[in-house]
């Protein structure tokens, strides 16, 4: 069964850091594509982040550059998002996502991606 589970979720004050991360069981995450994706409460969901195969090519949109940084543990078939200097505009649902097509590059678009987690809470609050 393929599964993608999130985790490193929280409350934090602004400014503060988190690490998220993403297990994969049932398949391997080393050929595929990953992105990271949020929603907060009545806004559309946002990519942040995605990694392509191999790890060559990330990602990362506007408003999180130079704060998150996105990452491939192959051996552990996990995927972090490191998330520095929070604002209170980041919390949201977290979701991670992998694209079926492998050895492909990524895209900051939701619908290059077929398999979701069920996402981890972040709350940036002081």
């Amino acid at each position: 069964q393929l599964q993608l589970v999130e985790s490193g979720g929280g409350l934090v004050q602004p400014g503060g850091s988190l690490r998220l991360s993403c297990v994969a069981s049932g398949f391997s995450l080393d050929y595929r594509a990953i992105g990271w994706f949020r929603q907060a409460p009545g806004k559309e969901r946002e990519a942040v982040s995605c990694m392509s195969t191999g790890g060559g090519n990330t990602e990362y949109s506007e408003s999180v550059k130079g704060r998150f940084t996105i990452s491939r543990d192959n051996a552990e078939n996990t995927v972090n998002l490191q998330m520095n200097n929070l604002k209170p505009e980041d919390s949201g649902l977290y979701y991670c996502a992998a694209r079926r097509t492998v050895f492909s590059l990524c895209r900051l678009d939701s619908g290059d991606y077929e398999d979701w987690g069920q996402g981890t809470q972040v709350t940036v609050s002081s």
